[in-house]
């Protein structure tokens, strides 16, 4: 009955009971009765009518007290009551179940219809089910009786065979046989708790009521329980599969069954199993997700475990033999344990929290006790000893490849592989470790072969640096340098790797004429670099510690004083002192000084403690001495003291404390003794850096005179202000930009010893301090030299560094330091001083451990020995510098060739003012430059035609490695009647007399110089060919005069004209900046002279005039006077020249030189003037004054002869700068571009470059970028449009000449020269607006192609002018870089030379109005880029301004020059 009026599961009961109280029985829902009212049920049958169906089940409730049958209204027993047709029972309510009983209100409350019903059919119910404690057949015959009485009430009757599920065949049977005995009786077989034929029993009832419904069908059991479990199969597939999108395990069922409760799977589930059943599969579900993600999460720990083991017990020799258990407590023990794995406090840990914790990689410590994670310890062991055999056969088989002799840098693989296939290694090992191993020992044999060939190219120093730092190495001198190289093995070593080989030896080339420390090969070590680091923390802390020491000491009134004799000197000394004070104080100079004297006997055993007492902190200390044992003896006694302070007490003051040697009168006066004291007293006090008193002229009673002590006392306090002085921010009488000596001392970059070692002598000197501010690379030292306390300057820079000093800076010495382990650091050595002019001198200083190696290393020793050779040819000083040892380090050791220098001084300065003033003759440049930025270098550039990049304005070493302050203030400097700048010299009224000896002499007023008219161009190369030739046989000394400077030349321009990337017409040198003279249309050079020098080889010696006598001599060079240095760079030539005798090769015919010259055969290195008829010291003695007249005349007569004039052409060609066939560079504009991308791609790609890295450069489009970059860069995109220029590692200035080459190689200018006039014009008009309207105008007739181009490039330079705070580019500096390369100017129209500034300030008003131009802006005022200038240098000089430091400009090495042909200008 439950299951047919309540289908759904979750409202069917299974369970009821006839077993009641009385109070139940007496509720409204039994209502004391013994039927109850199940409901109703409406159906609808096939024809659409419904049927209402009212349920009552006739029952007997047993009281539970008595167990009998309740007391009910209706008395007749259960047969007759069941047969009844007519029930009534008042406000009787509707049977749900048991627990409904005295509960009625929480049930649904729905009374029996008006109390009443009629009974209209009948289902006879009976169990063929086992029952308990009863027989069927006594069922059976009550259901007999039930029937007979049934049947008398002629309403329907069917037979509902129940819990058929659970059915006894033969009980089943045996109703189907009572049915069959029946007339029309239905057996229906059933199944209440599976829901099998409930609902057909009563539809068949129903049928049996009503005739007009159609005969019942009754199923069987079985097939009707098949059709229903398929029904709940179905059903169940469906839930689980919903369910199944549950991912979480978290998840709850009240929260999973509220979303899916209007699902229509989820709805059929429940009706059929119920939600019991659901939430019984939904919790299975939930649970499998948890073992799942407990399994992932222990998959996961698993998998870890061995990187755990490698981090925490990767060391095979500790584990090896330990069990899993010892293990775990070893790593407990490490420091990473707690990184790599937790210790929860309950276990175990799936049933712990921390499986939700997914961010914590630690692994549960307590997952190690499982057998998975001991396998996995065990399979880790395993993995050590296979890996640690492994490792050890990839070494074998590393050991077998370096024995293996044939294996070359960049062999393949498989050429060797067929030596190694029977090696026992080789076969353990996989392939792919053969081939790592391999690749391994490649690259260790390249980079060493590359090392040693980089090592052999220094080696061989003179082979390139026998050109200027401007040169370019031609075609010859290429094929020169490989002839040398190719018959060394490192360079056959690289013979697989030519193009690797090429490369490092162009980038060499490169670096030798373009050296700078950003470039430098040693990359951060190069000398440069860790000299700046060094000095600017040494001399940081050594100032400081001296401005503690002496702060107290500036102004002192009372003097403390040690004096240290032998003998009762001391005693003796402070008594006379005492007698000639008053009550201690002693008057000197008009002033008065509190004295305490402490002498001390030299001969105490308690020198050093009396010394060092905490009550007295003596200002100085007199050593006094009257013999040679006391005077040795005075000697140790203050190197004692000094080493006691330095090493030991640590103590700065002492260590520094001045010393003064007074030598004490003997009893004598005409003792012999007295000059032998004297000059051995002079020598300790040179020695020792500390004054020396003599003995006053005279003769004395007493042992000490007044004067002596006077000048003692002031010393002392001379030395104590002196210290003072030089921490005090007070400027003083003496400049300490002032320098009476400049010394360089060179050391090469990478050699193996470090830069404190060689300024060890300076730095642990106490006269040691800091150079001026921005001379990072420089110091002073303050040392007693002869009798006089001189400034030395030392500037300690790389030997590339140093190759522009040695010929443009006044230097007075070089201190040339080179490694006797290295080959290569004496070849640079010997490179470097075969140019050095040889009045200058030399101390040469070998560094090596110790005095031990030159007798226990060969090569050593070869190296010192050759350096006291060159030493001992050139009557230079030689010292060595060990390591290992604390005396060499002392500044003593340069106090000789300091002395050396100061002799040679006058000398050294005369002739350098000769060299500038000759220079200055011929080139009309000045001594020191205009320019008062003192940035902007210019110089010759012989390949500048082919270059399309200007030289960069600064120091290959920095802006801040200056010798020599920068001349800012104009008012030093003078102008001679010849236009020539030369400094002015004063002295001040208080200096002393050693400050005036140190000035420079005036250049020498050079002869007139007339200009030549029309000169063209030569090559370098060809030049010096034909000067070498001139000066050989010098006919007529033609005279000159100095192209005077423009009067309206802005002196304070920092730029000159750049004209490194136009073509220049042959009738003018190869400036880097050239400004016209707009009143006669000459061209005046601001550095570089348009006059060609036709008077020899001044650097290699000789002078451009014949000396007044014939006895004097003029400066050489080294070369020439060593054997050592000239026979190096004779073997070279040699070498390359190995078909031609010494003759043909040093000495010249006058058959050979008639009518043509043959100087270009002659390496000017070997051969810079006549033959080797005068010896090496040949080019320093001047020629006979008639014959070398006579000779010019010849010359000059002949050149006027064969020179023939060209005709001027209208056609103008830009030159070729490429040595490469390109499909893209030089091409029309028009064919780069297409309407979708105007802009050509090459010019796009380096313009974003630029932006994107290096809008703040300093020097952007200025500083000129490395040759090869730029080639290279041009070469790959032509490879490849689509190359990345990050990718290739290169810099903005590169990128930036590439960019400026790739305009200049335009057939046409991107300005057309049909508008080059109207420009000029409009600029000429006066008012601004209208002149810019007009140029506005002029833009808009460029071609559409260069219109877009135009503006692309010039909205570029705007937004680099626009970081000119930072690049230190304003529009002006960018329109002197960009104006030549945008207008490509043809200077053979002499008209155009005179609109040059025009045109530039030109495109300086397109680069700053930009926006006005292009974008339709506002008109801009000029900006006044202040903040780009250089902050003025101190006007206030009492000395003569210095030379700041000059270097050449940047070598492109790439662009090898080819032979000229024989006289190519007919002046031959």
């Amino acid at each position: 009955m439950s299951r047919f009026v309540r289908s759904k599961a979750d409202e069917y009961y299974p369970e009821h009971t006839s077993v009641l109280s009385t109070i139940d029985f007496g509720g409204r829902v039994v209502n004391n009765d013994h039927f109850l009212y199940w409901g109703d049920v409406t159906q609808s049958g096939e024809d659409g009518i419904e049927c209402r169906i009212h349920v009552i089940e006739q029952t007997e409730f047993i009281d539970d007290q008595t167990f009998l049958p309740h007391r009910s209204t209706n008395l007749q027993p259960y047969i007759k009551r069941a047969a009844a047709s007519k029930l009534q029972s008042a406000e009787k309510l509707m049977y749900i179940c048991t627990d409904q009983l005295g509960l009625e209100q929480d049930f649904e409350q729905k009374q029996m219809p008006e109390g009443k019903l009629s009974i209209d059919g009948f289902l006879l119910c009976i169990d063929v089910s086992q029952g308990c404690n009863r027989k069927f057949d006594d069922q059976l015959k009550f259901v007999n009786n039930l029937y007979i009485q049934l049947s008398k009430s002629k309403k329907p009757i069917i037979i509902a065979a129940t819990k058929c599920d659970e059915c006894v065949d033969h009980y089943l049977r045996e109703v189907q046989a009572f049915a069959s005995n029946k007339k029309n009786l239905v057996v229906v077989e059933t199944s209440a708790r599976f829901n099998v034929n409930v609902e057909t029993c009563f539809t068949a009832l129903v049928q049996m009521m009503d005739k007009t419904r159609g005969k019942p069908k009754i199923i069987p059991y079985l097939d009707a329980y098949k059709t229903q479990r398929q029904l709940v199969v179905t059903a169940t597939d469906k839930f689980e599969k919903l369910v199944q999108t549950v991912r979480d395990y978290h998840a709850t069922w009240k929260t999973v069954s509220n979303k899916l409760k209007n699902h229509p799977d989820y709805e059929e589930y429940i009706n059929l199993e119920g939600t019991k059943k659901a939430k019984n599969t939904f919790s299975k579900h939930i649970e499998q997700l948890k073992q799942e993600h407990i399994r992932k999460r222990k998959e996961e720990y698993i998998n870890a475990l061995p990187r755990a083991l490698n981090t925490l017990l990767s060391n095979l020799d500790e584990i090896e033999h330990l069990s899993w258990s010892e293990a775990l407590k070893l790593m407990e023990k490490r420091p990473d344990f707690q990184s790599c794995f937790v210790v929860l406090e309950k276990t175990p840990w799936d049933e712990t929290d921390h499986i939700d914790k997914v961010n914590d990689r630690r692994i549960p410590f307590d997952l190690l006790t499982t057998l998975e994670a001991e396998k996995v310890y065990q399979n880790h062991v395993q993995h050590l000893i296979s890996e640690k055999r492994r490792v050890e056969m990839k070494e074998k088989f590393k050991k077998t490849l370096e024995k293996i002799q044939f294996i070359s840098p960049g062999q393949p693989w498989e050429e060797v592989l067929c030596f190694v296939v029977e090696d026992e290694a080789f076969k353990y090992i996989t392939d792919a470790d053969s081939k790592e191993v391999y690749g391994r020992h490649q690259r260790e044999i390249v980079e060493k072969a590359k090392e040693e060939f980089q090592e052999m190219l220094f080696e061989h120093s003179e082979l390139f640096y026998d050109l200027d730092l401007n040169a370019t190495p031609s075609s010859d001198k290429m094929s020169e340098i490989h002839a040398v190289l190719s018959e060394e093995p490192r360079y056959k070593a690289l013979q697989k790797l030519a193009p690797d080989r090429e490369s490092l030896l162009l980038k060499h080339i490169g670096f030798v004429y373009h050296p700078t420390k950003e470039t430098c090969l040693s990359g951060q070590n190069c000398t440069d670099i860790k000299v700046e680091q060094l000095l600017a923390n040494s001399l940081l802390q050594l100032d400081h510690g001296r401005s503690n020491l002496y702060h107290d000491s500036a102004n002192i009134d009372k003097v403390n004083l040690f004096i240290l004799g032998k003998d009762g000197l001391a005693q003796e000394l402070a008594n006379e002192i005492r007698t000639q004070s008053t009550d201690d104080e002693y008057a000197l100079d008009g002033k008065i000084y509190e004295l305490d004297l402490r002498p001390v006997d030299a001969k105490s055993p308690y020198l050093l403690t009396q010394l060092w007492t905490s009550t007295f902190k003596p200002h100085g200390c007199f050593c006094v001495f009257n013999s040679i044992e006391s005077l040795s003896f005075i000697g140790e006694c203050i190197a004692k003291i000094r080493a006691e302070a330095s090493q030991i007490r640590r103590d700065k003051y002492m260590a520094n404390l001045p010393f003064t040697l007074i030598l004490a009168n003997q009893r004598d006066s005409v003792s012999k003794n007295l000059p032998i004291l004297r000059h051995q007293g002079q020598q300790l006090a040179n020695k020792l850096q500390c004054p020396f008193v003599d003995v006053p002229a005279g003769t004395y009673p007493r042992k000490f005179n007044e004067t002596q002590i006077k000048q003692a006392l002031r010393g002392v306090l001379e030395a104590v202000k002196h210290n003072f002085d030089v921490v005090s921010p007070v400027p003083t009488i003496k400049d300490l930009s002032e320098a009476d000596l400049r010394i360089v001392m060179c050391a090469m970059c990478g050699d193996p010893f470090s830069v404190d070692l060689i300024l060890s002598p300076f730095l642990d000197s106490h006269s040691c301090s800091a150079a001026q501010a921005g001379q990072n690379n420089s110091l002073m030292l303050d040392k007693i030299i002869g009798e006089k306390r001189r400034r030395i300057q030392i500037t300690i820079l790389s030997y590339h560094s140093s190759i522009g000093v040695r010929k443009d800076e006044l230097v007075h010495g070089y201190i040339l330091v080179y490694s006797a382990k290295r080959k290569a650091s004496m070849g640079m050595l010997r490179a470097f001083l075969s140019e050095v002019q040889d009045t200058i001198p030399v101390q040469l200083v070998a560094v090596t451990d110790s005095q031990a190696d030159f007798f226990e290393n060969e090569a050593i020793k070869e190296l010192m020995t050759e350096g006291e050779h060159i030493a001992t040819e050139i009557t230079a000083k030689f010292t060595a510098l060990y390591s290992l040892s604390q005396y060499h380090r002392q500044t003593e050791v340069f106090t000789l060739f300091f002395s050396d220098v100061l002799e040679k001084k006058n000398m050294i300065e005369s002739s350098y003012m000769s060299d500038s003033t000759r220079e200055t003759t011929h080139t009309s440049e000045d001594v020191f430059p205009r320019s008062p930025r003192g940035s902007s270098l210019d110089y010759n550039y012989p390949d500048s035609e082919d270059d399309t990049e200007g030289p960069p304005p600064y120091s290959p070493i920095g802006d801040d490695v200056r010798l020599l302050p920068a001349p800012s203030d104009r008012s030093k400097y003078r102008l001679d009647l010849e236009g020539n700048e030369y400094p002015i010299h004063s002295t001040p009224l208080n200096c002393h007399d050693h400050e005036r000896n140190h000035k420079v002499p005036p250049p020498i007023k050079p002869k007139p110089l007339v200009p030549r008219t029309n000169v063209k161009k030569l090559d370098p190369n060809l030049l010096k060919t034909i000067e070498a030739g001139i000066g050989k046989n010098p006919r007529k000394q033609p005279s000159r005069v100095p192209a005077a400077p423009p009067e309206d030349t802005d002196q304070s321009d920092n730029y000159a004209e750049p004209v490194d990337t136009i073509y220049k017409h042959k009738g003018f040198a190869d400036d880097i900046y050239a400004v016209p003279d707009d009143s006669q249309n000459r061209i005046i050079k601001v550095r570089n002279s348009i006059v060609i020098n036709t008077q020899g080889e001044e650097e290699n010696g000789f002078s451009d005039r014949m000396s007044k006598s014939h006895g004097e001599r003029r400066p050489s060079k080294y070369k020439y006077k060593s054997k050592t240095l000239f026979s190096k760079a004779k073997s070279y030539y040699r070498r390359t020249h190995s078909d031609a005798s010494d003759d043909e090769a040093f000495t010249t015919s006058k058959t050979k030189r008639k009518g043509r010259h043959r100087g270009s055969e002659e390496d000017p290195l070997l051969s810079p003037v006549e033959t080797w008829k005068g010896g090496i010291d040949n080019p320093a003695i001047t020629s006979d004054q008639e014959l070398d007249d006579k000779k010019m005349k010849k010359k000059t007569h002949k050149v006027k002869e064969d020179k023939k004039p060209k005709k001027k052409t209208k056609t103008f060609n830009p030159p070729i700068r490429r040595n490469w066939e390109s499909n893209y560079f030089g091409m029309p504009l028009q064919d780069l571009v297409t309407p979708e991308k105007p802009i050509p791609l090459f010019v796009e790609k380096c313009v974003q470059f630029i932006e994107d890295t290096g809008l703040c450069t300093e020097g952007l489009y200025r500083v000129s970028g490395n040759k090869t970059d730029q080639d290279n860069i041009q070469k790959q995109f032509d490879q490849d449009h689509n190359i990345s220029l990050e990718s290739m590692g290169v810099t903005v200035n590169a990128v930036a000449g590439a960019l400026k080459a790739f305009f200049a190689d335009l057939p046409d200018p991107l300005i057309p020269y049909s508008l080059h006039q109207e420009l000029l014009e409009t600029s000429k008009i006066m008012d601004k607006t209208e002149r810019l309207h007009e140029l506005k105008e002029i833009v808009k007739k460029f071609h559409p192609v260069n219109y877009d181009v135009f503006k692309y490039v010039i909205t570029h330079l705007n937004r680099v002018s626009q970081q000119y705070k930072t690049n230190f580019m304003t529009a002006d500096n960018l329109s002197i870089c960009f104006w030549p390369t945008l207008m490509r100017p043809d200077f053979e129209n002499r008209e155009f030379l005179s609109t040059t500034k025009i045109h530039q300030s030109v495109i300086e008003t397109f680069i700053q109005q930009c926006q006005f131009f292009f974008y339709n802006g506002e008109i801009v005022e000029a900006p006044n880029p202040v903040a780009c200038q250089p902050p003025p240098s101190n006007a206030v000089q009492m000395v003569e301004p210095m030379v700041p430091l000059q270097l050449p400009p940047p070598l492109q090495p790439q662009l090898i020059q080819s032979q000229l042909p024989a006289d190519p200008l007919g002046i031959i």
